[in-house]
């Protein structure tokens, strides 16, 4: 006779048993539909960077402010995320990612696809007020933030 016949108990128990793996698995392979709570994004002393541009740096009201600031360095749930922005008479000019989250090809492919699209709203916006990149929450979450700390530091 077979050992795995339609009333033997070990047929259950291997039926029961290759059930609860793969509902193990696909238990384990989701991941969390919401972003953890993250607080007011406030520059630390020693987070952002200026360094001198072309003219002045203060100026009335940020509007005559040139120059290169680089942002407070966030941390992520995937790995940091740092950028540098420069402005001419007071405008966003350049938006550049000196540190993301890289320690996967999975992170890489991510930070590929959204930092251009952030780039492109930041400069449009003038602001860090920019929309989330679906599928790069934490990334979007951090380029806002250190985005933000660069303009306070620069317009500020």
């Amino acid at each position: 006779m077979h050992a795995l016949r339609r009333t033997s108990p070990l047929r259950r128990v291997v039926l029961t048993s290759a059930a609860t793996v793969s509902g193990l698995v696909l238990l384990l392979s989701l991941k969390p539909h919401s972003a953890p709570e993250v607080g007011p994004a406030v520059p630390s002393s020693g987070g952002a960077h200026a360094s001198s541009g072309s003219g002045d740096a203060g100026g009335s009201g940020g509007s005559t402010t040139t120059g290169t600031v680089t942002g407070e360095q966030v941390q992520t749930r995937y790995g940091p995320v740092q950028v540098r922005i420069t402005l001419r008479d007071g405008r966003l000019t350049e938006v550049t990612a000196v540190a993301l989250p890289r320690d996967n090809p999975r992170d890489r492919e991510i930070s590929g696809y959204a930092v251009p699209r952030l780039t492109r709203e930041a400069l449009a916006a003038q602001s860090a007020e920019i929309d989330t990149v679906s599928g790069a929450t934490y990334t979007s979450e951090g380029y806002r933030r250190s985005l933000q700390s660069a303009l306070d530091s620069a317009r500020g």
